[in-house]
């Protein structure tokens, strides 16, 4: 039985996700392995009366795959004095493209050329601002889905003709960025806790390389300044466990692409093995913030 206000579960820490897959079975032997006792809690079954406090929890690991439940069940759960790791701010920047922008270029932080339209028409005018082959993207989506490569303005007229027909005003804003020309990978940095645990290239046959997508994986060592970026980004958007995209330029220069705050880490744990432990660094990050 799911643990919901009616039926508590036993434990101070709860995992949240409606579904569990590799990593999060990670995760569970984790906690298994140091004797923690947790809760696996399903946000199908969740509902949360508004003042109620005293829930069975004192810290939970949000690991809820849709965007709107994460952000709305870390808000209700943060109302009701629960610590939530990633954060509501934090899950609501990240789950959105467009205020990962706006936090990475508040702190600084180099980022491809990016708009946001507020209509199709709009949008138009932004890309021929950007210049073509240029990218729309979902305000909010991942695994690099509905990213769409334009290469140029009579591909980019068909497509946001398409948008200007979707329902929802919220489909209607057009996200662009400039294409950066990559030398066919980008990177995977993780950060937990302010620390770098590790970074991955990421190699496709095409030019999304997304590990949901089939890209493969391989050890990256991180220079000075992959650290530099990915421990700023991830403070940037307000997130303690962070997956950092990192892209290349065809000078050399490192942008910063998006932070993910439900980092899926079985690509990168392929990568490296037996010699960093995603699942145990994180459950480590957890017991140390619940001892504050």
């Amino acid at each position: 039985m799911p643990a919901t206000p009616e039926h508590p579960g036993d434990g101070g820490i709860a995992v949240l996700a409606s579904r569990v897959g590799a990593d999060e079975k990670r995760l569970f032997d984790a906690f298994d392995r140091r004797g923690v006792p947790f809760d696996h809690v399903d946000t199908r079954g969740q509902w949360y009366l508004a003042g109620r406090r005293g829930l069975p929890w004192n810290l939970v690991l949000n690991r809820e795959i849709g965007q709107a439940r994460a952000a709305y069940a870390a808000r209700s759960l943060a109302a009701a004095g629960v610590e939530v790791v990633n954060s509501a701010e934090a899950t609501e920047v990240c789950g959105d493209k467009w205020l990962t922008t706006l936090a990475l270029e508040a702190a600084g932080l180099p980022t491809p050329r990016t708009a946001l339209a507020l209509t199709p028409k709009a949008a138009l005018d932004a890309l021929d601002s950007l210049g073509y082959p240029a990218l729309i993207k979902p305000l909010v989506g991942s695994w690099g889905r509905l990213v769409v490569r334009l290469p140029d303005r009579a591909s980019a007229e068909g497509v946001l003709e398409y948008v200007a027909a979707l329902p929802g005003p919220q489909s209607h804003l057009g996200y662009v960025q400039e294409l950066i020309d990559k030398p066919g990978r980008d990177i995977r940095a993780i950060v937990v806790g302010g620390r770098l645990l590790g970074a991955v290239y990421r190699t496709g046959e095409f030019w999304r390389t997304n590990v949901a997508l089939g890209a493969q994986t391989r050890p990256c060592e991180p220079s000075p300044e992959i650290t530099k970026l990915s421990v700023e980004a991830a403070a940037a958007v307000g997130a303690d466990i962070a997956g950092v995209d990192l892209i290349e330029d065809h000078d050399g220069r490192l942008l910063v692409l998006e932070v993910n705050h439900r980092v899926e880490f079985s690509g990168f744990q392929s990568a490296f093995g037996d010699r960093v432990d995603v699942a145990d660094r994180i459950v480590e990050h957890l017991l140390e913030r619940a001892q504050r």
